[in-house]
């Protein structure tokens, strides 16, 4: 594979990775009735974006109303509470 192949496939990859966290920070967004940056910071605090980041890979496999569910339990294991 040419250099410019391998740089655009990984570009594409980083792109989806993104959008994928994005859409999961909106969507978790929604049950609790948080504001947009509420859900980010609260997901950064209690770990919820390094989950979706190192879970990538499978985890864009489920649908997203999967994802926030393990989500959601992830950030309350690590001590994150909603109200």
């Amino acid at each position: 594979m040419k250099e410019w192949s391998i740089k655009k496939f990984m570009e594409k990859d980083i792109k989806d990775k993104i959008e994928y966290i994005v859409i999961c920070i909106s969507e978790f967004a929604k049950k609790p009735k948080l504001t947009l940056p509420e859900s980010f910071n609260y997901l950064r605090s209690w770990k919820g974006i390094d989950f979706l980041d190192k879970g990538y890979e499978v985890g864009h496999l489920f649908s997203i109303e999967d994802t926030v569910d393990d989500l959601t339990a992830y950030c309350k294991r690590q001590g994150g509470e909603l109200s």
